[in-house]
């Protein structure tokens, strides 16, 4: 009996789970992160798709800028506010004509062709600074300016700085037979109606070297110009042949934009001798309607528009900003600008120009107002 009853002690013992105590620790729970290869794809796959959407938006922002560089014709002028009323809806933009007349398709033409555009001009000044230049540049710009003024039956005053002669009274012409619509300032100086052809006999100093120009040209007027020899009588009466057509036609156009010489062109063939004229000589001889400064012109530009000057903006285009592209390009600009005015001194070109000697001036911007 004793021993069945250690047994079943024995078997209670093993029942009974043994006692732990506060000092006891158990293991931790390790966890086990298992990396996906899915997650890393997707965020390459995000990041690549936002610089893909960069690059096509830069390429179709690129192309929407040389779309509109294509089919801009104002090459990048912007408005600015002249003087009047800052929020009148109807404009007068002033045109600025400054420096030496070159081919006309320029700065002039630009701002021309921004107006046409905006329907909200209703007038436009002429601001001319400028001695004149070439014939062709100044009767392209004329045409333009006439273009403008029919096509958008703008009235057109000039208002002449510190000079308006010879080409830059041509495209003075543009105001048309408008009455009083010339203002030169008082001491502005203006006429030199004539036309030139610029030549430089330099055979007396190469003689003086013994330099000799040995040309080969197919028939000796390919020369008439040349600088290393005088003009032979024959060339020479051809060259005034030409010199007097092209005065004719600027004689023609005065009469255009003055009406007075339509009746007495003896008046006009005086005065039409290439002299220059104060302002109060040419208020004299009808070369210009009043003495006045750019405001009075503004005022007469709203008068003939029928618009109140008081409740009128007036505005006028600066040139662009200077750019990154421009700056590369100038030290090589300067050097052909260089060999343009060489053989500028022996090209057969006419000048409305007020200058004794044209060709290099026709390389500098002389009047850089806006």
């Amino acid at each position: 009996m004793p021993p069945r009853r250690a047994n079943v002690a024995s078997r209670e013992d093993q029942a009974v789970p043994p006692e732990t105590t506060s000092n006891d620790t158990t293991t931790p729970t390790q966890t086990i992160v298992l990396q996906s290869t899915g997650g890393r794809l997707w965020r390459l796959l995000f990041w690549a798709g936002w610089i893909a959407f960069v690059v096509a938006a830069v390429v179709v922002y690129g192309q929407y800028q040389l779309q509109q560089e294509y089919f801009n014709t104002t090459g990048g002028i912007t408005e600015h506010f002249h003087s009047g009323a800052t929020d009148g809806k109807q404009k007068i933009a002033i045109i600025h004509i400054t420096g030496v007349i070159a081919d006309g398709d320029g700065y002039v033409k630009q701002q021309i062709e921004r107006i046409r555009a905006d329907n909200s001009i209703r007038a436009v000044v002429l601001r001319i600074n400028s001695p004149g230049g070439t014939v062709t540049g100044s009767d392209y710009m004329l045409h333009h300016l006439k273009k403008l003024r029919d096509e958008r039956g703008l009235p057109m005053v000039v208002s002449m700085g510190s000079m308006a002669a010879s080409g830059g009274y041509y495209v003075a012409m543009a105001v048309g037979d408008q009455e009083r619509s010339i203002f030169a300032e008082p001491t502005t100086t203006t006429g030199s109606i004539g036309v030139i052809i610029p030549h430089y006999d330099l055979s007396g100093l190469m003689a003086r070297f013994d330099l000799k120009d040995d040309s080969i040209a197919s028939h000796p007027r390919k020369q008439m110009l040349s600088m290393t020899r005088p003009i032979p009588e024959e060339n020479r009466k051809l060259l005034e042949g030409y010199v007097n057509e092209s005065f004719e036609r600027f004689k023609s156009i005065v009469k255009e934009g003055r009406p007075a010489y339509r009746k007495d062109e003896d008046q006009l063939t005086d005065l039409a001798t290439g002299e220059i004229f104060s302002a109060t000589r040419a208020l004299d001889l009808g070369l210009v309607d009043q003495i006045g400064f750019i405001e009075k012109a503004i005022t007469r530009a709203a008068e003939i528009a029928q618009i109140a000057p008081d409740q009128t903006r007036v505005v006028y285009y600066d040139r662009p900003s200077f750019t990154l592209s421009d700056f590369a390009g100038l030290a090589q600009s300067r050097q052909a600008s260089e060999l343009e005015t060489l053989f500028e001194l022996t090209t057969p070109r006419a000048y409305f120009l007020a200058s004794s000697f044209p060709p290099l001036l026709s390389q500098r911007d002389l009047y850089r107002e806006p």
